[in-house]
């Protein structure tokens, strides 16, 4: 017998660490367990690239008496949720059918395990519990296949580390004063003389959309990839991104990071927004910055269409000319 445990045990230790339970809250890990008739989850796509969406479905088999409803944890790891749907059982079937479709991203490179998913179960007998068994999935890089031949060195992002600095501000400060307080006089100066001169006029800011296709016009004839500037170009298209939609949605999108800046604009939900494009966007840009990855002028190329893409698809079209009024003219009295 001890022989026959200890055989069970190596066996199913391996499943158990490839997949984590989820840290269940203090009310469901108190509830008794129960298991559905028959529980199918897949993953579409199996193999996803860094932030590309996937969506991963939970099909339940249950009696008709039971009702499935997600417990999701507020941490799942390398995971993140962007939405979540439910599709209840038909009415009078038995056994019923509940399918739940997450669709998630990942943040992590590697074979990943997707954590365990709870559900609390409506039954006769009161509330229970009921944890899916997590899945694996391939998360790859945004890089083509033979990057790494070709010199290419993707390193995972570092958490923020502290850096222990001599502390200049002071000096700074009374810099920064005395700066502005110059700049205050040279602005003075030249107000006063240009004020009295005749025909001068203050021209007036252009539209958002004149001046952001601008930008992407100057930086598409400076061919920085073809100069080996690839680096320099991703920094002055995200910059561009980024300054549009943050005047163009009312917040500070350049001091953002990349996660603070989608997390807004899916509060914000606009119309329009290529959540997914701007998603693989901003994950190429933070790899190209940050990460030293290399990037092909082809891919250059489609990070620049889509500045193009986002401003057709975000920007709203001038509103439709007021019609004049009819006027009646008034006529003879007819009794």
């Amino acid at each position: 017998m001890r022989w026959l445990a200890l055989c069970a045990f190596l066996l199913v230790s391996p499943a158990l660490a490839q997949a984590p339970a989820p840290a269940l809250a203090p009310a469901l890990a108190n509830l008794p367990e129960v298991e559905p008739e028959r529980f199918q989850a897949s993953v579409q796509p199996e193999r996803v690239v860094l932030g590309e969406p996937f969506v991963y479905e939970l099909v339940l088999t249950h009696p008709s008496e039971q009702r499935y409803e997600l417990a999701l944890p507020s941490d799942l790891g390398d995971f993140e949720v962007l939405s979540q749907s439910r599709t209840p059982p038909r009415a009078g079937t038995e056994p019923a059918v509940t399918t739940f479709q997450l669709k998630m991203s990942a943040f992590n490179l590697g074979m990943l395990t997707l954590p365990g998913i709870p559900f609390v179960v409506s039954t006769p007998e009161g509330p229970k519990r009921f944890v899916a068994p997590g899945r694996t999935l391939e998360v790859g890089s945004t890089l083509p296949d033979d990057a790494q031949s070709q010199g290419a060195e993707l390193h995972d992002i570092q958490p923020p580390t502290e850096v222990a600095i001599r502390s200049w501000t002071l000096l700074w400060s009374l810099l920064g004063l005395l700066a502005a307080v110059l700049v205050g006089v040279v602005a003075w100066r030249l107000f006063q003389k240009y004020r009295d001169r005749p025909g001068a006029a203050v021209q007036p800011l252009q539209p958002l959309d004149v001046r952001t296709r601008r930008a992407l016009d100057a930086l598409m004839s400076e061919n920085l990839p073809a100069e080996g500037k690839v680096k320099d170009f991703y920094f002055r298209l995200s910059e561009i991104v980024r300054g549009y939609l943050g005047e163009r949605y009312g917040f500070d999108a350049l001091e953002c990071t990349s996660s603070e800046l989608m997390a807004k604009l899916r509060r914000m939900n606009p119309p329009g927004l290529p959540e997914d494009g701007l998603m693989r966007f901003v994950s190429e840009s933070d790899l190209v910055k940050y990460a030293r990855a290399e990037s092909s002028p082809e891919m250059c190329s489609e990070s620049l269409s889509f500045g193009y893409e986002l401003l057709a698809k975000t920007w709203p079209p001038p509103p439709p000319p007021e019609a004049a009024p009819v006027s009646h003219a008034s006529g003879p009295r007819v009794s």
